[in-house]
C-alpha cells in the first residue's frame, strides 16, 4: 500500500502543523491545527492595518503551513480560531520602524517589528520587511495575564502605582499617558476608595485586559523591569506585600518565562 494513502481509522497518522509551532504565545490555541480559513483571518487582519503581508510575518507563514495541512490531508477547513486582530503602533526613536502585536480571543500570541522602507518591491513606491520576531513575554503582555490571575480583585492604589511603573517602563518615560493603562487604573482607585458596596468596586481584570493593544509601545519584559513594578507595589501597599497572582506577580512570572528562553 502506498504512503500516501490514507490509514485506516485508529491507524497513526501524520501529525498537522499548529498554532503553536508558528505562534509562540497561542497558548490555549496552541493544539489547533492551522485550517485555511484560520490562515485566512490573520491575512485579512495583517493586510487591513499593513496594507500587505510581509514576508516571513507569522500570517505569511500560517498561509504556507495551512497549504501544507490540507495538501497533505490532516486538517479540515473548520474555522478554527474565530477572531483574530492586529495592532501597529510607531516605536519613538525608530524612525520607518512598527510595532505590529497579533491578537486570537484572549491573549496576545506574539509581536514583530517592520521596517518600512522605500523600493524594496512594493509597487506602491515603500515596502515593509520584518525585520525582528519576538516570542519573548511583553510587559502588556504580563499586564493582560494579570486580568487572569487576578482579576476579581478590586483596583487599589498598589495596583495602580505596579500598573503605572509598568507602562512607564515600556514607553521609556514616567508621565502617565492619557487615556492609557495607567490613567484607567489610577481613576479605578480614586472611584473605589469612595464606593461602600464591593460590587460597585472597578476589578483589576476591567482594567488590564487589553493592556497590550493599549500600551502606545511595548517591550519585553527582563529582571529588572519586575523588580521596579514590585517595589511599585510594595511602596503603596498598606501592608508593604505584593498581592499573589497580581501585577507585580505577572512582571515576575514573565521575566522568569524569558530568561528561560
Amino acid at each position: 500500500m502506498s504512503q500516501n494513502q490514507p490509514g485506516r481509522p485508529g491507524q497513526s497518522q501524520e501529525r498537522p502543523t499548529r498554532c503553536g509551532d508558528v505562534l509562540p504565545e497561542a497558548g490555549g490555541h496552541a493544539g489547533e491545527a492551522i485550517a485555511p480559513r484560520a490562515a485566512d483571518m490573520m491575512q485579512s487582519a495583517e493586510n487591513r492595518v499593513l496594507g500587505r503581508t510581509p514576508n516571513d510575518s507569522p500570517a505569511s507563514v500560517m498561509e504556507s503551513a495551512a497549504t501544507r495541512n490540507k495538501q497533505r490531508g490532516v486538517v479540515s477547513n473548520a474555522p478554527g480560531l474565530q477572531s483574530v486582530s492586529v495592532t501597529q503602533t510607531d516605536i519613538p526613536g525608530s524612525p520607518g520602524q512598527n510595532l505590529v502585536t497579533k491578537f486570537v480571543p484572549g491573549q496576545a500570541v506574539g509581536q514583530y517589528v517592520i521596517y518600512r522602507g522605500a523600493g524594496d518591491g512594493d509597487q506602491g513606491g515603500g515596502g515593509c520587511s520584518v525585520a525582528m520576531w519576538t516570542d519573548k513575554v511583553t510587559i502588556g503582555e504580563a499586564l493582560e495575564a494579570t486580568a487572569t490571575t487576578a482579576g476579581d480583585k478590586t483596583v487599589e492604589p498598589s495596583d495602580a502605582a505596579a500598573i503605572q511603573a509598568a507602562e512607564a517602563t515600556a514607553m521609556g518615560v514616567n508621565a502617565v499617558t492619557p487615556g492609557g493603562v495607567a490613567a484607567a487604573a489610577q481613576a479605578a482607585a480614586a472611584a473605589n476608595a469612595s464606593r461602600d458596596r464591593d460590587d460597585d468596586k472597578t476589578r483589576l481584570g476591567q482594567v488590564v485586559k487589553d493592556a497590550a493593544m493599549r500600551l502606545p509601545v511595548d517591550k519585553v519584559a527582563t529582571r529588572q523591569d519586575a523588580e521596579r513594578v514590585l517595589a511599585a507595589e510594595m511602596r503603596n501597599s498598606p501592608d508593604l506585600l505584593t498581592y499573589p497572582g497580581g501585577v507585580g506577580a505577572s512582571m515576575v512570572a514573565a521575566a522568569r518565562l524569558n530568561q528561560q528562553r
